[in-house]
């Protein structure tokens, strides 16, 4: 079993962790969350560098840092929001990026969220 690593992220009453360690690799899942654990949904700038955020609080939890991470999944409600999240990914992250992979999805559990990641993280990814 993964261990869970403690983030300083709300609590949403739901069956997850928000990051896990499974030997050197951590995993872990973000979305537009805001402190107080509501959602933001609002533009779709605002939800990607909120969820970004929310990703690198993690990643620092583990004692990692953005430059750990090895590989990033993408969720998008709208494939014309792909330009502003790679502006707003740009600004996390250094080349050489991570793998990446996005997927346009028909919606996400809350109305209005337009962006979900998933990331996996491990000492010197890079």
């Amino acid at each position: 079993m993964a261990d869970v690593i403690p983030v300083d992220l709300p609590s949403l009453d739901q069956p997850f962790s928000w990051a896990t360690r499974a030997g050197d690799v951590v995993c872990t899942a973000h979305g537009p969350v805001r402190g107080d654990g509501t959602i933001e949904t609002g533009d779709v700038e605002a939800q990607a560098t909120l969820t970004f955020d929310n990703l690198r609080r993690a990643i620092a939890s583990a004692d990692l840092t953005l430059n750990d991470v090895a590989q990033v999944l993408i969720y998008l409600t709208e494939v014309a929001d792909m330009r502003t999240v790679d502006a707003v990914y740009r600004t996390f992250f250094d080349a050489p990026y991570p793998n990446r992979s996005t997927v346009v999805v028909k919606a996400l559990v809350v109305p209005g969220m337009r962006i979900e990641i998933v990331a996996y993280a491990a000492p010197s990814a890079t």
